[in-house]
């Protein structure tokens, strides 16, 4: 007897057709996760592959070790972590730092302080959004923590990006025990104050970010300077938006 291979797309790929009819509720629950509206969705959804990390950082390495390149200028920093060499330069107000492991000769990862066009001038002054990658043997280690208490410590306020991985996410949380968070709102190049806790939903959306505030830097004070905006004006935004 001979196999007979059907075509996913023939007619007669399936002997009996696929089940269509569901059960009302659970029918209900399926249209209403299709329904959803993409700005809900969860945020905690990076995820670098590893071996494109560690391609990356080999590649870096080379470059920091190359006369003449940018990143063989880089300053040292002092040490922030024992055994490691923290190389920092910056480039159109962004900040890099670069992490060696010089025993193993390799880079441990890399942190950037970006600049964000979301915000106005008077707020890009202050501000910066850091991303990070770190090979898997360095993670977990407080390294991208002490770069993080570095940048806050020369008074810079961070705010988190529109996406992050989950360590990313716990590392905010663990920086927010040893400086003030706040939750806030990029609407109109501003931010706008949501509170230091708000509901799972508001999370979720794009323009929702963490603020950890820099050395030298109060609530107080982002409001009078007028980085900080109240929390009425991002609602009243909102509904102009949605109007």
């Amino acid at each position: 007897m001979h196999e007979i291979t059907l075509c996913a797309r023939s007619p007669i790929a399936f002997p009996q057709p696929p089940p269509l009819r569901l059960p009302g509720a659970a029918l209900l629950v399926r249209l209403g996760r299709m329904m959803q509206p993409r700005h809900m969705e969860l945020r905690i959804d990076v995820n670098h592959p590893d071996g494109s990390i560690e391609a990356e950082l080999d590649a870096l390495y080379r470059r920091l070790h190359t006369a003449g390149d940018a990143m063989n200028a880089c300053t040292c920093l002092p040490a922030l972590r024992p055994g490691l060499v923290f190389h920092q330069r910056e480039a159109d107000g962004e900040h890099y730092v670069y992490v060696e492991d010089t025993a193993c000769r390799r880079l441990a990862g890399y942190t950037v302080f970006n600049r964000l066009i979301e915000v106005d001038r008077r707020t890009d002054r202050h501000l910066r959004s850091p991303h990070s990658k770190y090979a898997p043997a360095y993670q977990g280690r407080g390294i991208a923590s002490a770069v993080y208490d570095w940048a806050l410590g020369r008074g810079f306020c961070l705010l988190s990006g529109a996406r992050q991985s989950a360590g990313a996410h716990a590392l905010w949380h663990a920086l927010a025990r040893r400086h003030s968070l706040r939750w806030v709102a990029l609407r109109a190049k501003r931010m706008h104050d949501l509170g230091n806790a708000i509901p799972t939903t508001r999370r979720a959306e794009l323009d929702t970010r963490m603020l950890l505030l820099g050395h030298g830097w109060s609530l107080a004070q982002l409001h009078v300077r007028g980085l900080l905006q109240p929390a009425a004006e991002a609602a009243n935004e909102g509904m102009r938006r949605r109007a």
